[in-house]
């Protein structure tokens, strides 16, 4: 399905019905993408849940594990908008089988590596799967969303959010206390993942044959060119933010829980798994809210109502670190979903490159938050860190630049 937008040229579009209003919603694809979703975000999130036990057995550095996380998220993020840019033109479904196969092979080789250059090779192998994966299957949510983009996009999200949630879960219960090539079991994972997706791409190319030939749509918004750009910057800008704050937590949070209150491995894994698991939450709720209240009011809510308590949570123990964290990662994930709807309103007709962009790109910024927070732990100590990330969420404040979509 080919759209057309007239907001980056600068003119005035005539709004038209949208384009999904035609077609009913089709939950069960929404949900295979989501499941798939999920069990390549599970990869993802056992990667730095095994950190702990590479740094002991390897005698690796924090600006090591940097660089492990760093080389992950840019094969995961610098390919995705040229992916998503080129799909956006040239649809290509077999991506998505393609992508789930380069994860495995990431899989098998996390299970032997036994050495550091191996680590990155992996982390690479499993980046390219998941930057193949998100352009395509955030695609395919819209398109069977009826409509319901909102929701079609926080369901999709909310899979790869509950499969952050349980990697390091399975990571403490089946690597951690049996070693590292107990990782190979989440091959049985990554097979699955290449069977429904390969069911999946059949329908898109059944869906793609359909829609072929059908009258282009405009964008629903007059906004000028400048302004539309200068809103795509402060989405950036906010997503930025987000994910050097989230940074934080998915590649440090154990080593802060172990080095503050003398946690075990497994125990820290806990506590990562009740924040992840409250960012699948905050996720889902997220979308559905802004399709009734507006897009813009939950990204405000969203990143600057989770400053407070991201500001108190380097200062408490461990009884409130565990219930803060659990309101930071309910509070600052809602917003996601919204930005990636939202920006895909400002530009209709880019839905791959835009879920490229913020699936992709500010992920890969994430990458290097990462390895420059591995950097300052190594010369300043954990908690210094968690101190200076603490002011983080205080960029929500630049959601006041964002024009209002309802009232244009």
């Amino acid at each position: 399905m080919t759209t057309e937008t007239s907001a980056l040229a600068g003119t005035p579009a005539t709004p038209v019905p949208p384009a999904n209003a035609a077609h009913p919603l089709v939950m069960r694809i929404i949900l295979a993408v989501g499941g798939a979703h999920l069990i390549n975000d599970m990869v993802q999130a056992l990667l730095p849940s095994i950190y702990p036990m590479l740094k002991a057995n390897y005698h690796l550095s924090f600006t090591q594990v940097g660089l492990i996380t760093l080389t992950f998220q840019i094969t995961a993020s610098l390919l995705q908008p040229w992916i998503g840019m080129y799909t956006d033109r040239h649809p290509q479904p077999w991506l998505l089988p393609s992508g789930a196969v380069m994860t495995v092979l990431g899989i098998l080789l996390l299970a032997w590596a036994g050495s550091f250059p191996a680590f990155l090779v992996a982390a690479a192998l499993i980046g390219v799967g998941s930057s193949t994966f998100h352009p395509e299957a955030s695609r395919i949510a819209r398109m069977a969303s009826g409509g319901r983009y909102g929701l079609a996009q926080s369901t999709f999200q909310v899979g790869g959010n509950t499969g952050q949630a349980f990697g390091p879960l399975l990571a403490a219960a089946i690597v951690v206390p049996y070693g590292q090539g107990n990782v190979a079991w989440f091959v049985l994972l990554g097979l699955l993942s290449i069977l429904v997706l390969s069911r999946v791409s059949s329908w898109y190319r059944g869906h793609l044959a359909a829609t072929r030939g059908r009258a282009r749509v405009l964008a629903q918004h007059a906004l000028p060119a400048s302004t539309v750009r200068r809103a795509l910057v402060v989405l950036a800008l906010l997503v930025f933010s987000k994910y050097f704050y989230m940074a934080s937590f998915t590649s440090y949070f154990t080593f802060y829980l172990i080095d503050r209150f003398s946690l075990s491995v497994a125990s820290s894994q806990l506590y990562l798994f009740l924040f992840l698991g409250a960012v699948a939450v905050g996720t889902f709720v997220g979308g559905p809210i802004g399709d009734r209240i507006g897009r813009k009011l939950v990204i405000w809510i969203s990143i600057l109502g989770a400053a407070p308590f991201a500001l108190l949570l380097p200062h408490v123990g461990l009884f409130w670190t565990g219930v803060l964290s659990v309101i930071i990662g309910l509070v600052i994930s809602s917003a996601f979903s919204a930005i990636v709807v939202y920006a895909q309103e400002l530009v209709p007709g880019k839905v791959g490159l835009i879920a490229g962009v913020f699936f992709g790109l500010m992920f890969g910024f994430g990458g290097i938050a990462a390895a420059y927070l591995g950097h300052l732990a190594d010369l300043y100590g954990i908690a210094w860190v968690y101190g200076l990330c603490a002011f983080l969420p205080l960029a929500g404040v630049l959601t006041v630049m964002l024009p209002d979509l309802k009232q244009t």
